[in-house]
This record gives structure tokens, sequence and C-alpha cells, in this order.
């Protein structure tokens, strides 16, 4: 429901609701959604707007789009963002930004030339860049950049005037350059890494932010004093000594103090802005911003991870910044405005700094939140964060299990008034994140448990039973209408994963050992190989843990670096860093062959050649089973079911299929949500929208 000012109780949060102008434009608050990807842009257009729009629904004065291409001579496909390069884009960026006013927010686009980071693989024009060199992108492309001259620089000043003319006309308040992460051209101009010219745009700070301010110029004299203009710029590049440092920053900031309406200011790459909860604190960002207020009589916006209403006021109140800029944080709850003016702090979905967010954009796929499982499903599938649809006919649900999946479920189904039990065999709940928030920093991990918990002690209608492990039979005496099995996973000890697909031969005098023994407290000692061929977080984590207890710890991989796959969640240099750092020898491109009674066996995936490296125990990350027996009996007593009134049983989570948290999370989620709907039969579960043909004849085309 809309937040009503009028409603609010006074409280020392006031300051966080109070308006303030962006230059012609006021925000009714000081939430503001910084610029996110979220792997749908120019493909799904119509989720992404709905998105955005939950976001102005939930209270935030400021609502962005990601970053918006401006011209086909610098995109990042396959990465997949929003496009403005011709009146054809329009359509869908006018959407966003009457959803985003439908609940009175400021409609901000940030507009991106992205220079040295576009390969331009879709479109294939060459690239153009401050300076000739190598593109600077993910996927290491192996193309480069051509060095603009001024003719180039003049089309890329009109290319950024024409996409500020369409914004005004698609009926945005805001437009952000973008400067920041690396990833847009005025950060390549004012950064001496990426600009070594010798002309009037190189050299001196004054001739390197030279293009930035005529950027301004330009659009301030196209679009008029009805928009407000804002740059985003990196607050540390910290590349090389040549590196856009914050000093220069600061000295950029004096020295163009009232160009942009708003400064905003984010770390220097998209890994260190980003950083997880596993690496960095809320505020991160703090010592590299305060002070720069000083500099400038512009309001400035700056991120940190925000979930702590206190946190917030101490940034405004300390005169730190203007407006609290959020990106992960509005995603894990769009609602985070309005429950803390309604001082409903219980309520709050607290971003866990997973960045699961994130692998939709690393993965050109449809982004996920581990606590919002409705992100990026508001349109595809009618999903709201805080409403929740009528109770069906059905009555009552037995879960089985108090993991993530099922205490989603228990709180969905709970909320939309079904009466459910939940059974947890064990005495403690919450499944793997009760052991996993133990684990070298991962404490922030706990919130998917402490939220879901919070929600459901309130509801009369769901009951939890502790220490309750189920057989079939005694589910189907029950009398429950509905069953869901949630009954997690455990992983394996023979080498299965990736890479070896068979069990492996292991010496029974070989102590092997498996996180799930870890996180129960069975610890090994001495010289431990660390085996992952999950390349998730786990086998750092674990390799961090055993360095902790005083053990001496190799790592061995079949992939090319250590937690391959967090290179998507913007975190494996630090992981590999980090484990090299403590002592930790990682040994890649090496998959498991074979276990001794005092050694590893392993062999190149490459060449076959095996080597071997002593050990005194083996801790294996490699794959997860479900943990499937009782769906396995009462699925054999299907012919039953009928006689013991259950209408249905349903696998979910880790128990049907192994996979990260947030998959848990939406697996119960979509359990809760589809409880009396009727099946979807063969066609997909989710809107998508299909690209039109265009009807123009090849030949016209030809004729040109």
């Amino acid at each position: 429901m809309p937040l009503d000012p009028s409603s609010r109780l006074k409280s020392r949060y006031d300051i966080l609701f109070e308006p303030l102008a962006i230059g012609p434009v006021t925000a009714k608050n000081r939430f503001y959604q910084v610029p996110h990807c979220n792997g749908g842009g120019y493909r799904d257009p119509s989720a992404v707007a709905e998105m955005r729009r939950v976001k102005a629904e939930g209270g935030w004065g400021v609502v962005f789009t990601e970053q918006v291409e401006i011209h086909q001579t610098s995109e990042i496909s396959p990465f997949i963002e929003l496009r403005l390069w011709d009146d054809k884009d329009m359509p869908m960026l006018a959407k966003m930004a009457d959803a985003i006013h439908s609940h009175d927010a400021l409609a901000g686009i940030e507009l991106t030339y992205s220079g040295i980071n576009g390969p331009n693989l879709y479109s294939k024009e060459v690239p153009r860049a401050p300076t000739a060199g190598p593109i600077l992108t993910f996927t290491s492309d192996p193309v480069s950049a051509q060095a603009m001259d001024k003719d180039d620089i003049r089309d890329v000043r009109r290319w950024y005037v024409n996409a500020a003319k369409r914004s005004k006309a698609c009926g945005y308040d805001l437009i952000c350059l973008y400067g920041a992460h690396g990833f847009g051209i005025i950060q390549h101009f004012l950064s001496r890494t990426t600009n070594k010219r010798s002309d009037e745009y190189g050299g001196s700070l004054e001739n390197r932010s030279r293009f930035m301010k005529e950027l301004v110029e330009d659009i301030r004299d196209a679009v008029g004093d009805s928009m407000g203009l804002t740059i985003r710029l990196s607050l540390d590049e910290a590349f090389d000594e040549l590196s856009f440092s914050n000093s220069e920053l600061r000295e950029c900031i004096d020295m163009h103090s009232d160009l942009p309406d708003l400064w905003d200011l984010a770390h220097g790459t998209w890994e260190d802005c980003s950083a997880t909860s596993r690496f960095k604190d809320e505020a991160a960002q703090e010592a590299l911003i305060t002070g720069i207020k000083e500099l400038t009589s512009r309001p400035v916006v700056g991120v940190g991870r925000f979930t702590s209403p206190d946190t917030m006021v101490r940034q405004i109140k300390s005169g730190i910044m203007d407006f609290i800029g959020a990106a992960r944080p509005s995603i894990a709850d769009p609602f985070l405005p309005t429950k803390i003016a309604e001082n409903r702090f219980e309520d709050i979905r607290e971003c866990i700094g997973c960045n699961m967010c994130v692998t939709g954009d690393m993965t050109m796929s449809i982004s996920r939140c581990t606590q919002n499982p409705s992100f990026m499903e508001e349109w595809r599938k009618g999903w709201h964060p805080e409403l929740k649809p009528a109770k069906g006919d059905s009555q009552s649900v037995l879960i089985v299990g108090s993991g993530p999946a099922g205490l989603e479920a228990a709180r969905m189904l709970g909320g939309r008034g079904y009466d459910v039990a939940v059974a947890e065999a064990k005495s403690e709940l919450g499944g793997r994140v009760a052991k996993e928030r133990l684990l070298p920093n991962l404490a922030a991990w706990g919130r998917v448990m402490d939220y879901r918990l919070g929600q459901i002690e309130p509801l009369a209608n769901v009951s939890i039973y502790r220490e309750s492990e189920l057989t079939a039979d005694d589910v189907l005496a029950f009398g429950f209408e509905h069953v869901c099995i949630a009954t997690g996973s455990h992983w394996r000890r023979d080498g299965t994963a990736r890479h070896v697909l068979i069990p492996v031969a292991i010496d029974a005098q070989m102590p092997v050992f498996t996180p799930d023994d870890i996180m129960a407290g069975h610890m090994p000692s001495g010289h431990v190989v660390v085996y992952d061929d999950d390349h998730y977080y786990m086998g750092g984590v674990m390799a961090e843990k055993l360095v902790g207890l005083g053990c001496t710890v190799t790592l061995i991989t079949p992939a090319t670096m250590a937690s391959e796959w967090t290179t998507n969640t913007l975190e494996q240099g630090i992981i590999q860093k980090t484990l090299l750092e403590m002592g930790v020898d990682i040994i890649t491109t090496r998959k498991l062959a074979s276990v001794g009674r005092d050694h590893v066996n392993m062999s190149c995936i490459y060449t076959g050649k095996e080597q071997s490296t002593a050990a005194d125990a083996v801790l294996m990350v490699t794959a997860r089973d479900g943990d499937d027996a009782l769906w396995q009996d009462l699925k054999q007593r299907q012919p039953e079911w009928q006689d013991a009134g259950i209408s249905s049983i349903k696998i979910i989570g880790d128990a049907a299929a192994p996979a990260p948290i947030a998959w848990a999370t939406y697996a119960g989620h979509s359990y809760a949500m589809n409880m009396d709907e009727k099946p979807a039969g063969d066609d997909p579960v989710f809107r998508r929208e299909v690209t039109g043909l265009d009807p123009t004849p090849i030949s016209d085309i030809r004729k040109g």
C-alpha cells in the first residue's frame, strides 16, 4: 500500500523523510535507489518497469534505471542492459518512467557510453575510447578500442545530447552521467590509467575533466531547466599509481563544485562498491566519502549496503551525505522506506550481501534475491513483495523441514490464511542457514532465517514442532490436505561432482570429511586437502575455517581459480587473495583421481598427467544429494494419499535439487503462491515479451 506521510509517527528517523531539491526537481525523501542492473534490460522491459514501480510504491523518493547505452558504437553484449540508441527504444523507457511516477517518485535515467569497456560484439562497430588500448571486460574479449579524435569527441557529445532529449521526452526527471566503476567514458577521461592524451583532453586534471564539463553544458542547453543532472563518479579507482584517486576526486569536485545538480559517489570498481558481506561491512565507503560535502553546495549521495535506519540517520546528521543511496537493500526490501516510516523495523528484509542479485547481470539471466523471491517476478508472475493472494479452497498444509525453503513456504502460506504445521527433525530451526551463518564471515546470512521466523512468530495459524522426524506412516496418518517436503540436502564424500562423475577410490585409513562434518564440529587436523569441485563459496570458506583451526591447507580444484563461480558475485579476486595471504596452497586445473591412506592423487584436466600430494585428511566440497528418502517413500505409497485425505505431496528446495539459498527461498515462495492454483499445463509459468518482427521488406533495406 502507498505510504501516507500524514500517518507517520514522529521519530528520530524523520530526517530521512525530508524533501530535498536536486536542481529543478524535488525528491520527496532521502531514499535514493541508485542505478542497478537486473539481468532484464532490453529483453524484459515490462519486468524491469514493474520492478522499478514497486520500489516507488515502497516509498523510495528517487528510482533510477540501470545503465542505458546511448549509441550502438558502445555496447556491452553479451550483458543485457537497457538501450536508447534511437526512437524505437523510447516506449519501454517511457513505460518505466510512468511506472516510477505512479507513486510520486522521481524517475532517473543513467546514460552510459562504455568506451574502453564496450566490445561491441552485437553491433560490430569499432570501439572508441580516450586512448587506444585493449577492451577491458569481464570476458577478456580480444578486441581493442580506437583512440577518439576531436570529431569522435564531438560525435559522442552529440549522442549524449540526443539521448538526453529522448530521456526528457520519455518523462524522466533526472539524468545521471555514468563515470564510475571503471565502466563509463567520463571516468576513462578522468583517469590517467585510461587517458594518455597530450591534447586539451589529457594531462592536467582540468583537461581530463573537460569532457565531463562539456557534456553537462551540452545537456543543460538541450533539455533546459526542467531536469536535474547528476554525475556518478568513482571514489577511488584503485587500479594502479595512475588511477583516479580519492584525492583527485576531491580536487575534481572542488574544481567543478556546482557543475551537476548532485554528486553520486561510488567505490572505484564494481567489485569494491558491491563487495559481499563476507568482506565488507555496512557503510564501508564512509572514509572515502567523508568531507566531500564540504567541497560543494550540491547534494551528495553515497552507498554502503545500508540496512540499519540508525546508520542512515548518522550519515545524514554527520554531514557525510544528503541522500541514502541503495541498490542491494532496495532489492531485498523495496518497502524499506515505508517500513522505517511506520516503525515496522521487524518487518524489514535486510540485505544479506550475498550478491546473488549481481549474478543475474553477470550470467545474462533474470536476477534473483535470496531475501526477496519476488524480485524480477513482479510482472512475470504477478508476485508482490508485500501483498499475498487470498487463501484458496484448501485449509491445511504440513511442511516437513525448517530450512530456507520450508520457512519461506510457511511464512507465505500462513500469511495467506492456511493452517500450517512445520515439522523439524532437529532441535534447531533454519536448516543449512543455521549452520552456515556460523562459518567465517557469513553471519549476515542468518538474516534469511531470522526474518522468516520473526514473520511466522505472530501467526496463530502456523505451528512449529521441533525434534519431529517424520516417517511416511506419520505423514499419512496426520490428515493434512497438502504436504511439502523441504528436508534439505547433504554433501557427498566420495568425490563425485562436476569433473568426476563416478566415485573415486578412497583408502579407508584416510580421514574424509565434508562441510557437514565441519559445521557439526567434527574437525580434521594436520595437513588437509580441500578438494573443491563445487566452485561457489563453500570451498574457500572451508579453507578459511581450517586455517583458523591451525591446519595446513592445500586447496585443489579442477577450475582455473579458487571458488570460480564467485566471479559472478564479484568476490573471486578477494577470496583468492585472502586464501593466498592465509598461506593456503592453491592447485588449479586438477581433478581428484584417488585418495590413498596418506596422500591424494590428482590428474590434470587437460593432459591426464597424475601427481600426488601428502595429506593427513581430505575435505570433499563436491556435490550435494537431496535428502529425499521421505519423499521417495511417500511417492511409492501414492495410492494411499486419497484415503489419507491428502490432495498433494510435493518436494521443494535442496531436497529436490540442491542449489544456492536463493533457489530454496524461491522454491518455498513459489510453492506457497501456487497453492490451490490451477496447473499451468505445458506453457511457461511466467509472462515474457517476444520481439516483434520488423515489417520492412529486405529489398527496401538494401535499397537503403
